[in-house]
């Protein structure tokens, strides 16, 4: 092997393992923050107490609103290496890492290979790609196994495919559609049947569907997805109607979860979740209709991308749920049209596109200050000037890469201009994480459970009054008996046995009172407003423990 080849191969091993230490670096450092976190982190742990590997359960009590892959490998990861925060996250960091490399290699095939190394450079350094891969959700496995079924359908049906490549990659990509409906659901099989009806009927092509290996690839998908749903629908009868119905068809068709937003509020978060490449999102696809004459393939990938995107992006503008998360299945397909593009574009052109970028990054040093304007209290005050100054390190690096990328755009030099903007974005969107544990006492409770922990005796109640803290539980490693509350546990409340109910839920604050002075001896965790009422009406308490919103208290 030539000296100069062994040179190249090792450069690209240093920079794999500097995105590596870059990427993981952070997943233990910060706490569990509250809701999804804590609830997905909790659901593992218990999976992996009990053993039971078919019944989700949150607080011990039947929790049937997501699928468990995820539950399966963060289970599986506590059992191998203990429950941590990175044993938590590790499953969102794990995939979104992997799906840059592998648009990369789909880039690589569509386009060539100067676009493939730009769109995992957009990909990665996108700033909601980049926060949701760190964070304990199940919004980047699904995002992963969605994005791998898009690609691998791509290099299924491009021209150049021989019989063998398509049939070998619309496997692959049938396995990743079921992988994706045991991540989060039948929108993971719902979305990318209804983008690929819209294109066939858009571009006429409907020969396509004689090249989608429909019986094997279904007979594929439903051995890999099809067992954990019969097995759950027999071991809980109720399963169908709560999973298929309530949490699919209720969740979008009707305002029941409590998160509305208007039809326009996706707009914002995909302008600020694709940050630093707004613009050249804009351009890309502005010209990625017109730039595949009808005449010059019979596939064409980025009309389909662009279908894609747009689609599920109205889909979910329409639901009566949002969360910033939903749109984030549209970033693999943005990734591939923007580094598609850059790989073509010329210097003065992406100078002129990097520009808002730097004024952004400007703002965001001179605005820092004031974030300790969102603190609710004093205690918070505090925190959010630590966080501050964690801001003001993320926009000096985001400040001083995007002028670094002005100035190699305009010289012309357009990777190192791309390369120098994504590498800062990406060591940014890590700083504002890492700072972000800053805030951990106002949305976690990591530190009332490590000021409980010394007070817990086996086999003592726990009452959890008006309220469930997501994160709790996970860092006392146990569960809690719910007073006056059931929320998303209301549904499996609903079928626990009458004579176990008393032990998982109250119904009021009274019967709360009544349990408690019987009790030898039990712990309780309640609002400060709560103690103080109760308090007042005698009931007997010591404080052990307070945060910024709760009194933890035992029995005297």
């Amino acid at each position: 092997m030539a000296p100069d080849s062994v040179n190249i191969r090792r450069a690209w091993m240093l920079l794999f393992l500097l995105m590596a230490a870059v990427w993981f670096g952070n997943l233990e450092y910060r706490k569990l923050v509250r809701p999804d976190e804590g609830r997905y982190a909790e659901i593992a742990r218990e999976m992996a107490t009990s053993g039971d590997w078919v019944t989700p359960r949150l607080n011990d009590i039947q929790y049937f609103e997501k699928p468990a892959l995820q539950y399966w490998i963060t289970a599986g990861a506590y059992r191998l290496f203990g429950e941590h925060h990175w044993t938590a996250r590790l499953w969102s960091a794990l995939t979104g890492f992997l799906g840059i490399f592998f648009t990369a290699f789909a880039a690589t095939r569509l386009f060539g290979r100067e676009a493939g190394l730009l769109s995992a450079a957009v990909l990665g350094s996108s700033l909601l790609y980049t926060l949701i891969a760190h964070m304990n959700s199940l919004d980047m496995g699904m995002t992963f196994f969605m994005g791998g079924a898009l690609m691998s359908f791509l290099l299924a049906q491009q021209d150049a495919a021989s019989a063998r490549a398509n049939r070998l990659w619309m496997h692959v990509a049938w396995a990743a559609l079921a992988f994706s409906v045991l991540s989060k659901g039948l929108m993971g099989i719902v979305l990318p049947g209804a983008v690929l009806v819209l294109y066939t009927l858009i571009e006429h092509d409907f020969g396509l569907w004689k090249r989608l290996h429909l019986f094997s690839g279904i007979a594929l998908f439903m051995a890999i997805a099809a067992p954990w749903f019969i097995a759950v629908s027999i071991a809980n009868p109720e399963f169908f109607h709560f999973f298929f119905i309530h949490e699919h068809f209720e969740r979008f068709l009707t305002k029941t979860h409590g998160r509305y937003e208007p039809w326009w509020w996706f707009i914002p978060v995909l302008a600020a979740g694709i940050l630093p490449w707004i613009i050249t999102l804009i351009d890309s696809m502005a010209r990625a209709w017109k730039v595949e004459p009808a005449a010059e393939q019979r596939f064409k990938p980025k009309r389909f991308l662009l279908i894609w995107a747009v689609f599920i992006f109205v889909f979910f503008s329409l639901s009566g749920s949002k969360l910033a998360s939903y749109i984030l299945p549209i970033f693999p397909a943005l990734a591939l049209l923007i580094g598609e593009h850059l790989s073509r574009i010329d210097g003065r052109r992406l100078f002129w596109q990097i520009l808002p970028v730097a004024f952004l990054a400007a703002a965001g040093l001179l605005l820092a200050p004031n974030t300790v304007r969102f603190a609710g209290n004093e205690l918070a005050r505090g925190q959010y000037a630590l966080f501050a100054n964690w801001l003001l390190a993320a926009s000096a690096i985001w400040l001083v890469g995007t002028v670094g990328a002005l100035l190699l755009s305009y010289r012309d030099k357009v990777r190192g201009a791309i390369i120098a903007l994504a590498c800062s974005s990406l060591i940014a969107a890590q700083i504002l994480l890492t700072g972000h544990d800053s805030l951990s006492a106002t949305r976690s409770d990591y530190a009332i459970a490590e000021q409980i922990k010394p007070h817990l005796r086996p086999g003592a109640p726990f009452y959890s009054l008006e309220g469930y803290d997501q994160t709790l539980t996970f860092y006392l490693k146990r569960t809690v008996t719910l007073v006056a509350y059931q929320d998303e546990m209301a549904f499996g409340l609903a079928q626990e046995p009458e004579k176990l109910l008393p032990h998982k839920w109250l119904p009021d604050i009274e019967s709360f009172k009544q349990a408690w002075v019987r009790q030898p001896y039990a712990l309780a965790i309640m609002p400060h407003a709560t103690y103080q009422q109760l308090s007042q009406q005698g009931l007997p308490m010591r404080v052990i423990a307070r945060s910024v919103d709760k009194t933890a208290v035992t029995t005297p």
